[in-house]
């Protein structure tokens, strides 16, 4: 998500509005999951829009229609995913992983179908995959074949840590709400390609959910040592703090490897310069 009804006023200034949130929003993240595009292919205006309203640096990793992967569960989709890419084909280098969110009720029973349907897809984007049935964390007969058919073609595999929400009692709505909705599933860190997408689900607790990344950041750079490029996204229940919790992220990982290029100047709501500067920001 770029726009969020709590930024206004609190992080971006309090004149933004609504279609020049993504424009703020890229100069506090350098990428965005594209949540979006799982409910509906967005016009060919609005994808002109977040072009031009992003640098080229900028990424965005979308996930195909539920189309795709709810209603069709990748049967006879081809040209479903032809037409999708068609449509988000002007924002160029700025298309970063495309991921492929998976049901809880598509298993290994399914693997079959997943095999052909990654075999089917273009190469001219990178793809990354993200499963939910419980068989595919268990190790063994149905993990080691997912791992291995997505290295053989290069294609990353989503990996979601819902430990750090969990680890707390669910005191707020929001809270509330998203313990009843997020998967809770092993963490399984293993990057099968170039662009691993780490999802970090924390707490509305900035410190708690601060302290829950603390054992990523090894892991991190180790990746970037090896030379991959990962993306990771800090959400928590209510979002409200988590451009911020983003840069304190990137900025933890960039005290331990500084050759990491620095994140963009926020464009901030004016309390913000004192309210989180604090040695947190990049």
């Amino acid at each position: 998500m770029w726009a969020h009804k709590e930024w206004r006023g609190r992080i971006f200034p309090a004149d933004v509005s609504a279609n020049q949130s993504l424009e703020a929003y890229a100069t506090w993240c350098t990428a965005v999951e594209g949540n979006t595009t799982f409910y509906a292919t967005p016009s060919a205006e609005s994808v002109r829009r977040w072009r031009d309203q992003t640098p080229e640096t900028f990424r965005f990793c979308f996930k195909l229609p539920r189309t795709i992967t709810h209603e069709h569960r990748l049967r006879n989709s081809s040209e479903l995913v032809l037409a999708f890419l068609e449509t988000i084909q002007p924002l160029g280098p700025r298309v970063g992983p495309v991921q492929i969110q998976l049901p809880a009720s598509f298993s290994d029973a399914d693997f079959g179908v997943l095999v052909q349907f990654l075999d089917s897809l273009p190469t001219s984007v990178d793809w990354a995959l993200e499963v939910r049935h419980s068989a595919f964390f268990a190790g063994g007969a149905a993990e080691r074949p997912l791992n291995d058919v997505l290295a053989e073609r290069g294609i990353n595999r989503v990996i979601l840590d819902s430990r750090p929400l969990f680890s707390g009692p669910a005191e707020t709505p929001a809270e509330i709400e998203a313990f009843a909705s997020k998967p809770r599933l092993p963490v399984r860190p293993v990057a099968t390609a170039r662009h691993p997408i780490v999802r970090l689900i924390g707490l509305t607790d900035e410190a708690a959910t601060e302290a829950a990344w603390a054992q990523w950041l090894p892991k991190l750079v180790d990746w970037l040592d090896a030379g991959l490029v990962p993306f990771v996204f800090v959400h928590t229940p209510d979002n409200a703090a988590s451009p911020v919790l983003n840069r304190r992220l990137h900025a933890a990982v960039r005290a331990l490897r500084p050759q990491l290029l620095p994140l963009p100047e926020p464009r901030c709501a004016e309390e913000q310069l004192g309210l989180w500067d604090g040695g947190h920001n990049a």
